[in-house]
């Protein structure tokens, strides 16, 4: 046993289970790629300010679940939460915006960083999928990444999963609902810190998942009731354009989600059989956040789905991802004449776009017989002193059992022919 473990609240990601996580990614990103999005990559740690302003500093994120540090020279810097923000910081960096006609359409996967009390589905370390349209404000825009997102799920199979929906209105409808709900706040029987709250986002209140806090906000205002008719247009045509294409969605009034930056569009993923943590991704329009961070205006919308959750939703549905077998052939050399030749013959397999593996370390037959059944490979190639006299290798069908000769130099071609 080694003498370290992967700090509280992270995992490693080993095989064969590692396998499900890559092809989620995978999966997740395919439409995203077919859709004219390209790949972005950001660093791990940015600057603390670029998400106090961006995701908000009366945020749980921020003020809570940040990892921060100070490096040697003084700079504050935090392990990312969250990707928007920091693809939004890249895209104006390099002038993605002045390059060419808008949107900026990008995706991105990686790991991210929370410090949150650690649970199934609830992890300080964990993936996620991302994609962000910059620079267009249009509701076709909205519902391309939802649409994007719902297929992604379909995809792998998943049936289980809802799509909550809702607006949260712009510069001109916001502040009047955001009054009428700070006077209803402002009459509940609520702790200091959401009392303050109340008074910096008091949109975030209705985020709160304490029982105690939910109980009281029966009654409240909703931002539907308050929409300006440009923000009822545009939400209206989002749900148009989405249920033309199929998608079922549920409204939810009271969906906020849990970053400041939200504008307009806001929606969340949810599966049932995930328990608390049923958020399985989310999303929505920010149109101010450019600015937020130093930027020209940029009306922006995006999405994260995360890799963890997926894969136990999957689990939960009880799908079993069609993996491609990590290993199709396996040669097993006898003698080191043997050794050498089948080495090659690994090499050109590989060459051939056929994933085989060797049996390393000198193994006698049975030994390597069984490394060749672990690796669960369709076929076994051995070769002794006498196959080799003769210019043969066996093959054998490690599913039937049969075995027989194959000539040297045909066997590259006569495996890829059967495993076709």
């Amino acid at each position: 046993m080694s003498t370290f473990k992967a700090p509280r609240g992270t995992y490693d990601l080993i095989p064969p289970a590692s396998a499900a996580y890559l092809a989620v990614r995978e999966a997740i990103a395919a439409p995203l790629k077919r859709s004219g999005y390209g790949y972005i990559e950001t660093p791990g740690f940015e600057n603390v300010e670029l998400f106090a302003r961006g995701v908000g500093e009366s945020t749980d994120i921020v003020t809570k679940e940040m990892y921060t540090l100070t490096t040697k020279g003084g700079d504050e810097l935090a392990l990312r939460p969250e990707g928007t923000a920091s693809v939004l910081r890249a895209a104006l960096e390099a002038n993605l915006h002045k390059a060419g006609s808008l949107p900026v359409k990008l995706w991105y996967s990686g790991s991210y960083y929370r410090y949150e009390r650690p649970q199934k589905g609830r992890y300080r370390h964990f993936s996620q999928v991302g994609a962000e349209a910059i620079g267009a404000e249009d509701p076709a825009l909205d519902a391309e990444l939802i649409i994007l997102a719902h297929d992604a799920y379909r995809s792998l199979g998943l049936r289980n999963f809802r799509i909550l929906l809702n607006s949260l209105g712009d510069a001109t409808c916001r502040p009047v609902y955001r009054a009428a709900l700070q006077d209803f706040l402002r009459g509940l029987d609520l702790d200091e810190d959401t009392r303050a709250r109340v008074e910096i986002n008091p949109l975030r209140v209705l985020d709160d998942k304490r029982e105690a806090v939910r109980e009281q906000l029966t009654g409240a205002p909703l931002l539907r009731d308050y929409l300006c008719e440009e923000c009822k247009a545009y939400h209206a045509e989002v749900r148009e354009l989405i249920t033309a294409r199929g998608v079922t969605f549920e409204d939810d009034a009271k969906l906020v989600r849990g970053l400041d930056y939200y504008t307009r569009t806001t929606f969340e993923f949810v599966h049932d059989g995930l328990g608390s943590q049923s958020a399985v991704g989310g999303g929505g329009r920010y149109d101010g956040l450019s600015e937020m961070i130093g930027g020209p205006a940029l009306p922006s919308v995006g999405w994260a789905l995360g890799v963890d959750r997926t894969v136990l939703a999957l689990e939960a549905e009880c799908i079993e991802l069609n993996l491609p077998d990590a290993v199709s052939v396996f040669a097993v050399p006898l003698g080191e004449e043997a050794r050498k030749v089948l080495f090659g013959v690994v090499g050109e397999l590989r060459t051939a776009g056929v994933a085989t593996d060797f049996a390393y370390g000198g193994k006698g037959l049975k030994a390597a017989m069984k490394a060749a059944n672990r690796s669960g490979a369709r076929y076994a190639i051995v070769a002794g002193e006498r196959d080799l006299a003769e210019d043969v290798v066996q093959l054998k069908d490690m599913e039937s059992g049969e075995q027989g000769p194959v000539p040297l130099a045909e066997v590259v071609e006569a495996i890829r022919s059967r495993l076709a």
